[in-house]
């Protein structure tokens, strides 16, 4: 019988208590095994950082993968995690980014806790329950790669999205039933990894309908104290008005060792650059998002940055890294 590893890394699924509180850990993980169907070999483990899922970072997912690629030399080769849900589609991403189809992994969550207020017995109502069942299931069914459960459907990690605030059904994706071209390669992490992902600055700035003056003065702020990584979600298939000052400031980014990406604020899509108002892109020092999702587009500049010494580096390699 394949045995799973089961983590949990908090979220909602382990709270108790009103307003909800986490349960601890050491408390939490003896309930959980009870509601482990017998048929099933499972093993749980507490993650090596537990906390809300919006306090999350790269350092967070990175601990958990280095806990995975170490389970992986003691012979599991399946693994659920449990996570809250706010950056579920980020941990899955990243997960997906750095384990590949080295194993079969499954990250859900739940949008109610399993457990009463009490903490004593299992919720009346709750998702977690059928989203935990589900994950074990599929686990062991599908091809090796990483997937994200979730309300009865199973999605391949990098496309995934969550859609709701509080429905059930909350995540969306390209199910894992359809073919998609996914990240195959394993990234095995290191402690220096851990320590230099903590300096990651990647900054979003979602474009709003403004003058091309008012985005200068925002560029302006921005070079005083660049991050690594620009992202500018345009408008459509990442379009931006652009004129030479704006150019100009984005070359001047560059050369802080600032990489701009030009992404989409429209949901689902490639990017075109079939239109006049996009052409120069093709001459300005700029990336183009070509990631599944805005959290896999995350995910990605992670990997880059911590397999690439310099953003010239990182430049270079962008496309070779589209899956």
């Amino acid at each position: 019988m394949q045995k799973i590893a089961l983590i949990y890394m908090g979220g909602t699924f382990g709270c108790i208590g009103e307003p909800l509180m986490p349960m601890p850990e050491q408390a939490f993980l003896p309930l959980l095994e009870k509601v482990i169907p017998p048929h099933l070999q499972v093993e749980c483990f507490a993650a090596p950082s537990i906390k809300d899922s919006s306090a999350c970072t790269a350092v967070d997912w990175l601990q958990l993968i280095q806990q995975i690629q170490q389970l992986q030399h003691n012979n599991y080769q399946y693994f659920v995690i449990i996570h809250g849900t706010d950056t579920l589609s980020y941990a899955a991403a990243t997960l997906a980014r750095f384990l590949g189809d080295s194993c079969h992994a499954i990250i859900t969550g739940s949008q109610y806790p399993l457990l009463n207020i009490e903490g004593n017995d299992t919720r009346e109502f709750t998702d977690a329950l059928g989203n935990l069942y589900l994950a074990l299931e599929q686990v062991l069914k599908l091809p090796a790669g990483v997937y994200l459960a979730f309300h009865q459907q199973v999605f391949h990690a990098q496309t995934t999205l969550k859609v709701h605030t509080t429905e059930l059904d909350a995540f969306t994706g390209i199910p894992a039933t359809k073919e998609c071209l996914t990240s195959t390669h394993q990234f095995i992490v290191q402690d220096d990894h851990i320590t230099q992902a903590a300096q990651l600055c990647v900054l979003n700035l979602m474009l709003q309908p403004i003058p091309q003056q008012q985005l200068i003065l925002q560029l302006k702020n921005i070079l005083a104290a660049p991050p690594q990584f620009l992202v500018l979600q345009g408008f459509g298939t990442g379009n931006i008005a652009v004129n030479d000052e704006i150019l100009a400031l984005f070359e001047d980014l560059y050369h802080q060792n600032c990489l701009i990406i030009v992404s989409s604020q429209v949901t689902f899509g490639l990017l075109d650059q079939r239109y006049a108002v996009s052409s120069w892109m093709q001459s300005a020092r700029v990336l183009i998002n070509d990631c599944h999702s805005h959290a896999d587009l995350y995910a990605k500049t992670l990997q880059m940055y911590l397999k690439y010494p310099t953003h010239d580096q990182r430049f270079e390699h962008w496309h070779h890294h589209s899956h």
